[in-house]
């Protein structure tokens, strides 16, 4: 690679290099240049609406838009559950009271204080109804003793 001398720099540069890479001057006047020109020349800008530009900042920063927006939402629906709530503390209706047993049927209320018989329950038995209806016992296990068949004992006089 064949190398020249900058003549606005005097450094050592490339032999097909237009513009210096270190102080951007021509190496052959050493006059500079205006490079940001150039680049405009060759690489036009592209003309952004407002609508294009909001839409790639949220592009480019999403996770910040989505927190923004849930923040948002989150505002709007506390404002109006305290609209409702503050609405209904002070908002007086117009029509007339009405009495708790014209809404209620207090006379066909089932009596609470005979027990019911539980219903009863078919079950599937998989081919072995007496499986169902015995205990199955753990090998090992021994049986409770029996009950003592006497009197009570008698309480202690005090």
């Amino acid at each position: 690679m064949s190398k020249r001398v900058c003549a606005a720099c005097n450094r050592n540069i490339d032999a097909a290099a237009k513009l210096c890479p270190y102080c951007g001057a021509n190496p052959e006047s050493g006059e500079k240049l205006d490079t940001q020109a150039i680049v405009q020349e060759v690489f036009r800008p592209r003309t952004v609406t407002t609508s294009e530009s909001v839409l790639e900042y949220a592009r480019q920063r999403q996770g910040i838009v989505i927190a923004v927006s849930v923040f948002a939402a989150f505002l709007i629906l506390a404002a109006l559950h305290q609209f409702a709530s503050m609405r209904n503390t002070t908002a007086v209706s117009d029509a007339p009271a009405v009495p708790l047993s014209e809404v209620t049927d207090l006379t066909a209320k089932a009596d609470e204080t005979t027990p019911r018989a539980m219903p009863k329950i078919e079950f599937q038995y998989d081919g072995r109804p007496d499986a169902m209806r015995t205990y199955i016992v753990e090998p090992g296990a021994a049986p409770p003793a029996p009950a003592p068949q006497g009197p009570p004992p008698a309480a202690p006089p005090r």
